[in-house]
């Protein structure tokens, strides 16, 4: 019998490195803009940065799926986090010192966001590696709980550290990393693919996850519809509902309201997830989130109420986390070994490649319609996902019934052998077998996040690093 998560050594290790990477990257994340908007003055260099880091993890996040299908992982992980806290160590002293220049800012970021793309894969294996298959419903909910934890808790600290003194929030976010490579360092468990994938730039290698994703009917479904769909659709929900009871800017209390009951909803999820045994139930749960960001959409449309909108949000944030929960823990499952690095990579690929456009919709909408029909709009894209997840044999089915199909071997996938067919069994998947690693900015997800900057090396959970409805990510398919 398997020990107790709680009696897992490396598991624990690596809950407090993320917990430690997190904590530190909010606070920067908060801290940055509002640095370069004190010495520049413009919005535009502020936003610039972010756009800047989405660009570069979205040119590397296939790449880095290879290498952490090449080399051994926690080994990769170490490299990722030296070259993270060289970054972070530039930049803080730079603040201290009185002047972070552009360039120095936009290298950073820029360097965060591709360590994140080698950093969160390798993560993702790791985590295969230290947590039997049966636990992985429950490790991906307490790494999840971590995350939503630190969503919380880091932009309220960085952004008092920055009004004492604005290098604070970088330093803390250098002891955070201290701390978080540390812990990796202790981990003893190794993870090396047993056949290792080939050049990093060979176009074999950069397309066999999405490949693999394709291949199985399940997990293509749910990841074109509900962490590709749904991703776009909820942040263009919940921007357009940040800007309506922001009253357009001029007070911030009713949207500020509804951003934190939608990360309230993700802790939730993720506190409770484990008890629904998630994985058993993604078909259903997806089911149900879809329609539940309808009503919402819907509920919206007329009734202008905050109360409200946080209300319905933080409950389809949580069915989305509970939901993402059991697809990330399946996804760890059926992978096989050696190419769980490029899976973890495609998979949050496709859930990223949407991000930055709910928000952009959401606010073109708002400029051309009124707030109720643009809600209107907004619902009947989210009714569209919705009937197609409701309708597709695929997900009724569950992943076990494609995971053993012709194809799927035939894509470098051992499932149809009997350790494939026990570690279905294990993950508790509905149907004849069925379900994000931990989640991956998956892979690592309902919950849009304001627009803002990378951090250096922010907390790549395998949780954030998957494709699903992550929290941390901008609708309730993020990875």
């Amino acid at each position: 019998m398997a020990e107790p998560l709680r009696s897992n050594r490396d598991f624990r290790l690596l809950w407090l490195s993320g917990l430690f990477a997190a904590l530190g990257g909010q606070m920067s994340a908060i801290a940055l803009p509002l640095l370069i908007l004190k010495e520049t003055g413009s919005p535009v260099q502020a936003g610039a940065v972010g756009t800047v880091a989405v660009c570069a993890v979205l040119i590397t996040m296939l790449p880095g799926g290879v290498m952490a299908d090449r080399v051994e992982r926690r080994r990769l992980m170490r490299l990722c986090d030296a070259g993270s806290l060289a970054a972070v160590t530039a930049l803080a002293v730079a603040v201290w010192n009185g002047h972070a220049p552009m360039a120095l800012v936009l290298l950073v970021a820029t360097s965060g966001a591709v360590l994140n793309s080698f950093y969160a894969p390798a993560a993702f294996g790791l985590m295969r590696a230290v947590v039997p298959p049966d636990q992985m419903g429950t490790a991906t909910a307490r790494l999840q709980a971590r995350t939503s934890t630190a969503r919380l808790i880091g932009p309220l600290v960085g952004g008092a550290l920055f009004g004492v003194h604005e290098a604070l929030p970088f330093t803390a976010q250098f002891l955070g990393l201290f701390l978080s490579t540390a812990c990796v360092a202790l981990v003893r468990t190794r993870s090396e693919a047993r056949t290792r994938a080939g050049s990093v730039f060979s176009r074999r290698e950069l397309t066999a996850g999405l490949s693999f994703l394709w291949q199985l009917p399940y997990l293509r479904t749910v990841l074109l519809v509900f962490g590709l769909g749904m991703n776009f659709s909820f942040g263009a929900l919940t921007f357009t509902a940040l800007a309506v009871f922001s009253d357009s800017g001029r007070s911030g209390l009713g949207g500020g309201f509804v951003i934190t009951c939608v990360s309230a909803g993700a802790l939730v999820g993720a506190l409770v997830a484990p008890r629904f045994a998630a994985e058993r139930h993604v078909g259903t749960l997806v089911v149900l989130t879809c329609w539940s960001c309808v009503a919402t959409a819907a509920v919206l449309a007329w009734l202008s109420s905050p109360l409200a909108a946080g209300l319905l949000c933080a409950f389809c944030m949580c069915l989305s986390t509970v939901a993402s929960i059991g697809f990330l823990s399946t996804l760890l499952v059926v992978t096989p070994e050696e190419r769980i690095g490029r899976v973890q990579s495609a998979a949050g690929f496709l859930s990223s490649i949407v991000q930055p456009f709910g928000p952009l919709a959401g606010g073109f909408l708002l400029t051309t319609l009124d707030s109720g029909a643009a809600f209107c709009v907004i619902g009947g894209v989210l009714a569209v996902s919705a009937t197609v997840v409701t309708l597709s044999p695929s997900v009724r089915a569950g992943a076990g019934a494609s995971a053993g199909t012709p194809d799927a071997a035939g894509a470098g996938a051992s499932a149809g052998t009997p350790d494939a067919a026990a570690k279905q069994r294990s993950a508790g998947a509905p149907g004849p077998a069925e379900g994000a690693a931990a989640t991956p900015r998956t892979p690592d997800g309902p919950g849009p996040e304001p627009a803002g900057t990378a951090p250096a090396r922010p907390a790549a959970d395998p949780e954030r690093a998957a494709a699903g409805p992550a929290p941390d990510t901008a609708g309730p398919g993020a990875p």
